[in-house]
Formats: C-alpha cells, structure tokens, sequence
C-alpha cells in the first residue's frame, strides 16, 4: 500500500514539474518541445559554449533551441518591445542560427523564432533567406580580409565576460 501512495505521489509530481516548464516555456514565448540548448542565464557559472562551424566560418549562440515534432527550432530572445516587423539585422542573425543549428543536429530547421518582450515572429528559412544570408557573410569575409576584425572596445570585463574569448586573439585580460 505504502508502494502503491508513494508510485502515485511520485507520477503526481512529475506531471505538476512537467505543466510548471510547459507553461514557463509558453510565457517565454518558447513553442512547446524540449529545449536542447540554453544560453538565456548562467546557471551555476555554467558557461554555455557557442555553436561553431569551421565550414561556414561562423561561430553563434541562440538563446534557446527548442526540439518541436523532432526538430530543433532556433529562438532569439530581445528585450525590447516588437517593432511592427522584425529589424532585418534580426532576421540575418536567427538565419545565421538556422544554419549553424543544421551544421549541428544535421536537421534544417523549417523556421526560427524571434521573440521580443511583447510579441513573437516565426521566421521562415526559406532557401532565399539562406542565399542572401551566404552573400552577406561573403561580403562581410571579403571586407574583413581586407582590414581585419577588430575587438570594439577596451573594457576587460566586458572581454572576460564574452563567450568568444577562448578564440577571440584580441581579447583583453583581468589585471
């Protein structure tokens, strides 16, 4: 008996934890599903590492990526509340996690999420997008080729605070 109250108290929790992440995801604006990455806090000085691809040449970190129906969705998170349609730079940079979440699981994503504080956009990843993303990265390869990247700041905190820092060859250092 005692069994059989503790099994149904156990199933009885799981499913209160199980509806309590449901409806925290919903009010993040997240769609329903398992999150497989969290770069939204550092939980426990838990340093998540950006998604890198040497074939691209690109390095990111989505705020989240949710696995929906198998598939995994990239979601950028803004503070700010939602212009009436998303900033272009906004749309280039969940394209640019479309493509590194594919390098990684080896799925294309079908879309992308932007969320801002009031309002959420489904991007699609259209092979369009995809195109005009790969020309601007070109453009971009092509004009720091010619003058080279540069840190655009002098504040080691800021720098010890980067998740780029282990690759980044300008990065200041904590004295």
């Amino acid at each position: 008996m005692v069994y059989i109250i503790g099994s149904l108290l156990l199933i009885f929790l799981a499913a209160i934890f199980f509806v309590r992440g449901s409806l925290q995801q919903q009010q993040q604006g997240l769609p329903t599903g398992r999150v497989v990455y969290d770069d939204s806090s550092r939980r426990g000085g838990e340093e998540i590492q950006p998604i890198y691809s040497p074939r691209l040449g690109l390095t990111g970190k989505p705020d989240y990526i949710v696995r929906h129906h198998h598939k995994p969705i990239p979601v950028e998170v803004k503070s700010r509340r939602a212009p009436r349609q998303p900033y272009d730079s906004h749309i280039f940079q969940l394209a640019a996690y479309c493509l590194l979440v594919e390098e990684k699981y080896g799925q294309r994503p079908e879309y992308g999420i932007i969320r801002y504080s009031d309002r959420s956009f489904q991007i699609v990843f259209t092979p369009e997008l995809e195109k005009q993303l790969l020309i601007m990265l070109e453009e971009m390869r092509q004009h720091n080729n010619i003058r080279g990247p540069h840190r655009s700041h002098e504040d080691a905190n800021r720098c010890a605070g980067c998740g780029y820092r282990r690759i980044c060859q300008e990065r200041l250092r904590l004295t």
